[in-house]
Order: C-alpha cells, then sequence, then structure tokens
C-alpha cells in the first residue's frame, strides 16, 4: 500500500467523511436481499468508532432518475447497519445542506450519520467540485472504503480528497481490495493462473492483453471463447459470437504469449437455453429438451449453441488451476444459472477451493463470478471475493482507478 491507510490516521474526535459502496440489491418492497458490502464496510466503521471518532457515511444506490426518486433511499442500508453494529445510525435527509452540516457537527464521538443518495444530485457524476466542497463540510478527514465505486471519477470518489491535503486515506477494505489484486499482478505466487469468462469478449479483451504478459496460462471460458474458437476458424453452430471483433480475437490468438492461452476443447451444447435433458450423442435425433455434452467446441453441428465446458475441458481446467499457487478468476465459463450449464462452473470452482487449501492464493472479482460462488456455497473459501465488479476488472485491465489515485500518498 502506498496510499495512506486508516491505521495512519489520528481518529480520535475526529469527523471522519467515509465513501462506502451500499450500493446492495434490494426486493420490489425495498428490503435489501444482499448485505455483503454493508458487512463488509463493518471493520472501518468500528475502527473509527473504538478510536473516538464520529463517521459519516456517503453512498450511492443505483440510477435514480430525476434527481430524487425514494426508492433509491439509503434508509434501509442505513436500518441494516444499524442492526449489524448494534448502535444507532442517524439518517440524513440529504447529503449536504444546512441541516445536514448541523446534524455532522454535532455527532459525539462513537456516533454514525448515513448521508442520503448522492446520485439525488447529478453533480455527483459530473465529478462537480462545489458540490465535492459541500460534502467535505461535512468532515475532518476523508477515507475512501468503495472499491466498488473507485474506478469512477465522482465527486464523493475523486474530487472530494482534495478537499482534504495529506488526509485522504484508505479504508480496510479498500486496502484489502488493493492487496489482494495488486499481490496477484505485480508480484504472484507461481505458477499464476487467469480464468476469465462471461459472455462478451469485447468487454474482456484489454483484461486478457493485459494478463497475457503476466500470467502463466490464461484460461478461457464462457459465450466470449465461441469468438475466439471461430476466429481460429472453428464451426460453433449458432453459439454467442461477436462478428464484429473477430478481427481483435485473431489478433489475440496471433500474440507471441498466445500460447498460454487454453480454449474449452469440447462443450455442453443444446438447442435452446431451456433444455433439460436427456443427453443425446451427436448422431441421435435432437429434440428441444435435449443436450450434449461431449462435442467438440470447433465442431459444433448447425442450430446447436455451446452453453458450458464439457467433460475433457473441465478436466484440462481444474488440473491447471489445482497446480497453480495463483489463480485470478473473472466471469463464470457457463450458464451456470441453469443447473444443466453449470458443472464447468462449479468444476471451476471447486478447484479454486483445493488450491486454496493448498496455500494458493484465490482472488474473484465480476458479479456473475460471486453471484456463482454464493450459489455452490464456496465463497468463503476462497482468499479473496472482491466486492467490486467493474472496478475489478479495470485493475485487471491495468488501468488506474481515480478514487485510488485521488487519496493520499505516504510520504505526501
Amino acid at each position: 500500500m502506498r496510499k495512506l491507510s486508516i491505521d495512519d490516521l489520528n481518529l480520535a474526535g475526529k469527523r471522519a467523511l467515509v465513501r462506502v459502496d451500499f450500493n446492495v440489491p434490494m426486493d420490489a418492497y425495498g428490503n435489501i436481499t444482499d448485505d455483503t458490502r454493508i458487512r463488509e464496510s463493518l471493520p472501518t466503521i468500528r475502527k473509527i468508532m473504538g478510536s473516538g471518532g464520529s463517521a459519516v457515511l456517503m453512498s450511492h444506490l443505483g440510477r435514480p432518475k430525476n434527481n430524487r426518486d425514494t426508492k433509491f433511499s439509503l434508509a434501509p442500508a442505513a436500518k441494516r447497519l444499524e442492526e449489524l453494529l448494534k448502535h444507532r445510525v442517524k439518517m440524513a435527509p440529504d447529503c449536504i445542506g444546512r441541516e445536514v452540516e448541523q446534524m455532522a457537527s454535532t455527532l459525539l464521538p462513537g456516533e454514525v450519520l448515513m448521508l442520503e443518495n448522492v446520485r439525488f444530485h447529478a453533480e455527483e457524476e459530473a465529478n462537480d467540485r462545489n458540490f465535492a466542497a459541500g460534502l467535505a463540510k461535512l468532515g475532518n478527514i476523508y477515507i475512501n472504503d468503495a472499491f466498488g465505486s473507485a474506478h469512477r471519477a465522482h465527486a464523493s470518489t475523486h474530487a472530494v480528497a482534495s478537499f482534504f491535503p495529506g488526509q485522504a486515506a484508505a479504508g480496510y477494505l479498500m486496502e484489502k481490495e488493493l492487496r489482494y489484486l495488486g499481490q496477484a499482478l505485480a508480484n504472484p505466487q507461481r505458477p499464476f493462473v487467469a480464468v476469465i469468462g462471461g459472455a462478451k469478449i469485447s468487454t474482456k479483451i484489454d483484461v486478457i492483453r493485459n494478463l497475457l504478459g503476466k500470467v502463466d496460462r490464461l484460461l478461457i471460458g464462457g459465450g466470449m471463447a465461441y469468438t475466439l474458437i471461430k476466429a481460429k476458424g472453428g464451426k460453433i453452430g449458432k453459439s454467442l459470437c461477436e462478428d464484429d471483433a473477430l478481427g481483435t480475437a485473431k489478433d489475440i490468438m496471433a500474440q507471441p504469449d498466445a500460447g498460454k492461452i487454453s480454449l474449452p476443447v469440447d462443450s455442453v451444447i443444446a438447442l435452446n437455453p431451456d433444455a433439460t435433458g436427456p443427453e443425446v450423442t451427436h448422431d441421435g435425433v435432437a429434440h428441444k429438451t435435449q443436450c450434449w455434452k461431449f462435442c467438440p467446441s470447433d465442431a459444433i453441428p448447425d442450430e446447436w449453441i455451446g452453453f458450458d465446458i464439457g467433460d475433457d475441458a473441465q478436466k484440462e481446467f481444474t488440473d491447471i488451476i489445482k497446480g497453480a499457487k495463483t489463480v485470478v478468476w473473472n466471469g463464470p465459463v457457463g450458464m451456470f444459472e441453469k443447473d444443466l450449464f453449470a458443472e464447468g462452473t462449479r468444476a471451476v470452482a471447486e478447484a479454486m477451493v483445493e488450491m486454496t487449501a493448498a496455500d494458493g492464493i484465490s482472488v474473484v472479482g465480476g458479479g456473475d463470478s460471486v453471484a456463482a460462488l454464493n450459489k455452490f456455497g464456496l465463497a468463503g473459501k476462497m482468499s479473496h471475493v472482491s466486492t467490486g465488479g467493474g472496478a475489478s476488472l479495470e485493475f485487471l485491465e491495468g488501468k488506474a482507478l481515480p478514487g485510488v489515485d485521488a487519496l493520499t500518498s505516504k510520504g505526501a
């Protein structure tokens, strides 16, 4: 960590303006369906409270239109935080203004104030300095613990930090994210393996290019693999393919390090995603409810679609993962939401659990990968599961994160 840490700050008697990531999923009734991000913020908040400081928390939630939409209020998040802290959390009516300033200025040591959704103001996403100045009035020091928003140059993640010279620090979650992802890319234990999946290669091209020069092996699955397979001359039936990315895919496969790439040698295929089985052979009668588990990925029949990696690909991928010391995973290797097409992604996850248990380092990023881990009940068995989908992706691409760059550098 070359950035100032929360442990470097004197918190006693200070009001800490903390950017958290409480952009949590809610149902139609406003009930939080996954409080992971709130739970992950607890160490930082408790550190402030326990050190004699007070915490002023700010976050976004969703994409409210017309500046203010009450269904995007952070009040439910404040209530859930209060339950987890077992301590009162005050809720502000807004995130700037005299009334909010009064509430913040009267906070006592150990108290917590939750600001209303910063995206109720268009100035937030515009990274407006006047709006950031209004936020800065609420604290004496600034802590960013929202890695999931660190890739955005918004007022609460970027501009506001400039109002706290020498006092803009990373919280514990931010530190953890940067430590695991940074170590994986800059100084990994080897063999270093990356598993990249998901639907579209266009969203992962920069990740592939950045990782090729760093990893020992790069395993690519999911729908994106078929664009690469087609670029190599394979027959992929009606599998997902981004034809406008074929040129880029050919360039990737022509790279000097392309020999590190493993594509699935076989696939689980079906005529549509609603297939339920039973399996059929290549020359069997094709019914809409059937799937075939052992089709070569470069010889998929017309009308058929690849939905998961096949048994041979599973064995190759899992053997490579089990032999690694560091594995970074972003994106499922199949349509894991359907049990019939979840075996490949489950096999990857279980292999990562095994290598982690053997003192390996496993880092998982991306919302779909995390959803898969939660489905399989394996999230707690990884070294680190990132809370930042877009931020972790951009980190893997080698891009600078504005929310991190804005923090005080040590020695500054």
